[in-house]
């Protein structure tokens, strides 16, 4: 069993933390690869000891699992590639001009630097992909930063071992001491956030927890930008051509969308939208009564499905055509509800709620209008999805011009669940999916998090970072005088 991180044991945390911050920053970006390397090698070697913990305490089947923790290195291998381009410090050279329109212009020259230490709160729906060793701690570090890591309750024994190995890993590789650190309790994430020596906060999790820790951070005497991924409806709407050449494709890859990982993943479909006239009510069902039930992860996330279930059905209008429920050891089989637009948008507090969990509702629309009101209605999102066929241009333009003020990625044809480690993914979105729309948690763009630009005027050869100098011995893109 892990204990609460005691006071002292924070302070000790948080003081090596930020004794790091400025070694870490120095050393090259090649050097910091060579430490996200080092992790992903070690986490790769102790994949036979982690995944057993990982399932006694998640309950996700081992496939799963292993290639969770596949991508979890792969993501650590990314971000040292990152590094080694070194084209995310966007180094840029604008030289003396003495008869600009304006005037003399001096020489500038402007780059990207670490923030300092990173606290990290980890996830529980993916307990290598987005914890301990996930997205969050692997940009923050390939960035300059050190990293706090306040691990989740719901993995508690594998997130301690997955710290030990990090901190062995960054330590074998000449990471300076303190450049990761581990901390266990609500007490000990609250006080880190609120510490001076953090200086960045980064969050996957619920929308009142996530605001939470996002008010802390604004309110301090000295803000800090907080990054928060919180809550995802992630709609799909269907359009008349889409189910009148492949309805039962598109109910085979809902029903699959919506149960993975028993509705555990952030950007579940929750809501399918599809025209009045169908035939697919009882395909739907029959599919969704075929997925057998799963734990989920905790009595939290269990006991919140079962009252959303409940409350969601019990809404005026609204029908069930399969109840899953709940059962025991925290296993839960999918729910699926049936409603139209003018119920959605009658009862929008009720139906427009995250349901963390296999429940998901099918809306019948009637025409164009009904299904862009539909749109209008949603606030911020990680993704929206449309499925269509070629000759529906002018339904679907209008459509996509609304989702994109209300979501982060578009997705045609396809499904959201599956979030691609890859230069143009953005996994992020307007608000309430999380607090900084600007920014992803996911792909190469996440390493700026944790970076702020720094301008250098008039400054000698010798006294320039190494990305900005003439010779620039680190190999790195530069830009200069806008070419």
């Amino acid at each position: 069993m892990t204990t609460d991180t005691t006071a002292g044991g924070l302070d000790a945390v948080l003081a090596a933390a930020a004794a790091a911050a400025q070694l870490l920053a120095a050393l090259r970006p090649r050097e910091r690869a060579a430490l996200l390397t080092a992790v992903a090698d070690a986490l790769d070697a102790a994949a036979d000891e982690l995944v057993p913990l990982a399932r006694e305490e998640s309950g996700l089947p081992e496939g799963r699992l292993r290639g969770e923790l596949l991508r979890t290195t792969v993501q650590l291998r990314f971000f040292a590639g990152v590094l080694e381009d070194g084209g995310y410090l966007h180094a840029v050279i604008d030289r003396p001009q003495p008869d600009t329109p304006l005037g003399s212009r001096p020489d500038l020259r402007r780059m990207l630097v670490p923030l300092g230490p990173v606290l990290v709160f980890a996830a529980s729906n993916f307990p290598f992909a987005f914890s301990v060793a996930g997205a969050d701690t692997a940009s923050a570090l390939a960035a300059g930063c050190p990293v706090v890591l306040k691990a989740h309750p719901g993995h508690p024994r594998l997130s301690l071992r997955t710290g030990e190995l990090v901190a062995r890993a960054l330590h074998a590789a000449g990471a300076p001491e303190g450049s990761f650190g581990l901390v266990f309790g609500l007490d000990a994430g609250r006080d880190a956030l609120t510490d001076p020596r953090i200086k960045a906060g980064a969050f996957t999790g619920s929308v009142p927890a996530g605001r939470a820790l996002f008010d802390l951070a604004g309110a301090r005497p000295v803000p800090i930008p907080f990054y928060g991924e919180l809550g995802s409806l992630n709609p799909v709407f269907v359009t008349p051509g889409a189910v009148a050449a492949r309805g039962a494709e598109v109910v085979d890859g809902y029903v699959a969308s919506f149960t993975l990982g028993t509705g555990q993943f952030c950007t579940k479909p929750r809501l399918l939208f599809l025209p009045q006239q169908h035939s697919l009510e009882e395909a739907r069902a029959q599919a969704v009564r075929a997925v057998p039930a799963a734990r989920m992860l905790h009595p939290g996330i269990h006991e919140g499905y079962r009252k959303r279930s409940s409350a969601m059905s019990t809404v005026d209008g609204v029908r069930t055509l399969a109840k899953g429920g709940t059962g025991e050891e925290l296993t839960a089989a999918p729910t699926l509800l049936a409603t139209d637009v003018r119920t959605l948008l009658r009862h929008q507090d009720a139906l427009l709620q995250e349901a963390f969990g296999p429940l998901s509702v099918v809306v019948n629309y009637e025409g164009q209008d009904e299904l862009l009101a539909a749109a209008e209605a949603f606030e911020g999102n990680l993704t929206a999805t449309v499925h269509a066929e070629p000759g529906e241009t002018d339904l679907v333009r209008p459509l996509l011009a609304r989702l994109r003020e209300r979501a982060g990625r578009l997705v045609f044809n396809a499904w959201p669940t599956g979030v691609a480690v890859t230069e143009a993914m953005h996994h992020g979105g307007p608000y309430p999916a999380t607090t900084a729309v600007l920014h992803t948690s996911v792909g190469s763009a996440a390493i700026g998090r944790f970076l702020r630009p720094v301008s250098y005027q008039g400054m000698p050869q010798d006294l320039l970072p190494e990305a900005l100098r003439d010779d620039n011995p680190l190999v790195v893109p530069q830009r200069v005088n806008h070419a």
